[in-house]
Parts: C-alpha cells; structure tokens; sequence
C-alpha cells in the first residue's frame, strides 16, 4: 500500500492547494491514501474540501505541532493493534456481540488519528497493570 506525504509551502493551505496539488497528484498516481502536514491549520474551505475529497480518497491533515512527539512511545500509553476484517469477524462471533455493542473511539482521537482507524473499525488495546497481568479491551472506531 502506498501512501504519500505532502508538505505544502506557505503558512495558510487553503482550497486549490488541496484540490490541485494533492487530490490531482494522488488520482494521477493512483494513490489513494494521503497525510498533508501543515504548518497552521487549513482553512474551513480547505477542510471541507477534504471531506468532500474523502469520499473518493483517503487524506488527513495534522499540523506540525502535532507531530513533535510520537504519542505512541509515552509511557502511559497502552499499545494499539488494528484488527482486520477477519479478526474482527472472529472477536465479535468468540463474544456474540455486535461491533456497535464494544465500547467505542473516535475516530478524532490522537491515538486513532495516528493509526489512520476509519469508522467501522476495531482496535484492540493492550493495558497493563503493576498489580496484574496485560489485559486487552477493545474499541469500536465511531
């Protein structure tokens, strides 16, 4: 899977930055998942746009700021494993649940922004204890 990374010039992004040079290159190249990292955050306009292009595409914003440190690595940071189809399939009929019934993510949260979840999706989360053992919960992407 390919994934391009774009870094626009400028400190305000706004439409045709999105539409031109990101949603024309990624179609030319069949690429169809993007991260634009900017320096400020995009205009409304732009942000619409990008909701419009995501229905075709996949493509997320993140300001510099954001980026600075790797959430992941913090120490009070439990591990996240994406499931696929599969596993998903699997874990919903070992429980006889529905995905809607598992606790649920947003798909705006740091964590699911940073491993690219998508509504509909589940993520399985490692906890530990200092008085237990590792125990793993899971969540629905919303």
């Amino acid at each position: 899977m390919q994934i391009y990374v774009f870094y626009p010039e400028g400190p305000k992004v706004g439409v045709p930055v999105i539409k031109k040079e990101v949603a024309i290159k990624m179609r030319d190249d069949k690429v169809h998942r993007g991260i634009v990292v900017v320096p400020m955050a995009i205009t409304a306009p732009a942000r619409m746009a990008v909701s419009e292009l995501n229905k075709m595409l996949t493509i997320e914003v993140f300001e510099e700021a954001e980026l600075v440190t790797n959430i992941t690595e913090h120490k009070l940071v439990n591990k996240y494993y994406v499931l696929d189809d599969q596993a998903k399939k699997k874990l919903l009929n070992t429980y006889t649940v529905q995905d809607t019934q598992l606790p649920r993510i947003l798909v705006t949260d740091p964590l699911a922004r940073y491993y690219g979840l998508k509504r509909g999706q589940v993520v399985k989360i490692r906890r530990s204890d200092a008085t237990s053992l590792d125990y793993y919960t899971y969540r629905f992407a919303v």
